[in-house]
């Protein structure tokens, strides 16, 4: 995608969009896990017990709750989630979106919070150089700040770049930023072959949300056919970005069947292989870590 979107977290369907008895999924597929959802959104406000039971319904067993919410003070967005249900789990972290608002006290919060048993990761975390919400060098320093922290509380992180590849290697290669040897994920990856090349040569995960689905992403396919099976994932990012046949709805972790479904299609491989894999692999690089 050259200089354009490299690694995506756009929220370009953020259409509304209730889910009926209709709209859910024709065919179940077990063993799933979302390994990047917002479920704390206000647009699953209205109806939130209920999108979580269809997505169990579906098949997707276990989700990752990102916990950046609306951002600081308030650090606990997912976890508050998390704490009710013991098959979601949660991150924290600062969107790179409001970076300028974190203090001293921030850091020290999510110090304390990376801590907590339910806690997989530090994310999203990263640079958006698309709205620059906050000052790029703001984003910069807050972006190294919490790898530092995933560093001293040994936890994965979850990145999220946008218009800022290059910048973004540039502090993931910097040992003196990022000292976690745990590893970590790139959340909603649409990128191509040469980028995903060059995340897996750091040890990252690629995870394949709702864009592998679209008519036109035809690179980011091509990078999901030559991505080792070890390092595969799959999320939704809800209520963002919802996959084909459901684009332009609000997404939910229920719909995340269908990307499994085009990647197990891409890759030549049953639909349920995908669905093993991404497990294992969740398991490996969040359940694991965490858990030893």
């Amino acid at each position: 995608m050259g200089q354009t979107i490299v690694c995506v977290v756009c929220h370009l369907d953020s259409a509304l969009g209730q889910t009926t008895k209709g709209d859910r999924l024709s065919h179940r597929l077990d063993m799933l896990i979302d390994s990047h959802c917002h479920l704390d959104d206000k647009q699953f406000d209205a109806d939130r017990d209920e999108v979580i039971a269809r997505a169990r319904e579906a098949g997707v067993e276990r989700m990752m709750a990102i916990g950046t919410g609306s951002g600081p003070p308030d650090l606990e967005a997912a976890l508050r989630l998390a704490r009710q249900h013991d098959f979601i789990y949660a991150t924290v972290g600062v969107h790179p979106h409001d970076a300028s608002k974190a203090t001293p006290e921030t850091f020290a919060s999510l110090e304390v919070l990376a801590a907590d048993a339910k806690v997989l990761a530090i994310g999203e975390i990263g640079l958006d150089y698309h709205y620059d919400y906050s000052p790029r060098e703001v984003q910069r320093e807050v972006f190294v700040e919490q790898l530092k922290l995933a560093g001293r509380a040994g936890k994965p992180i979850v990145i999220h770049t946008r218009e800022a590849w290059d910048d973004t290697l540039q502090v993931l290669r910097d040992g003196s930023a990022w000292r976690c040897p745990t590893g970590g994920i790139m959340h909603c990856f649409s990128g191509g072959p040469a980028e995903a090349r060059e995340a897996l040569d750091l040890g990252f995960y690629l995870s394949f949300g709702g864009v592998l689905t679209f008519p036109k992403a035809e690179a980011l396919r091509e990078a999901a056919r030559m991505t080792p099976e070890d390092r595969l994932l799959v999320e939704t990012d809800a209520p963002y970005l919802a996959p084909v046949p459901k684009r332009g709805k609000r997404n939910e972790p229920a719909f995340m069947v269908e990307t499994a479904r085009r990647l197990a299609e891409v890759r030549g491989v049953a639909p349920e292989r995908i669905a093993e894999a991404t497990t294992a692999n969740f398991e490996r690089l969040l359940l694991n870590c965490n858990f030893q």
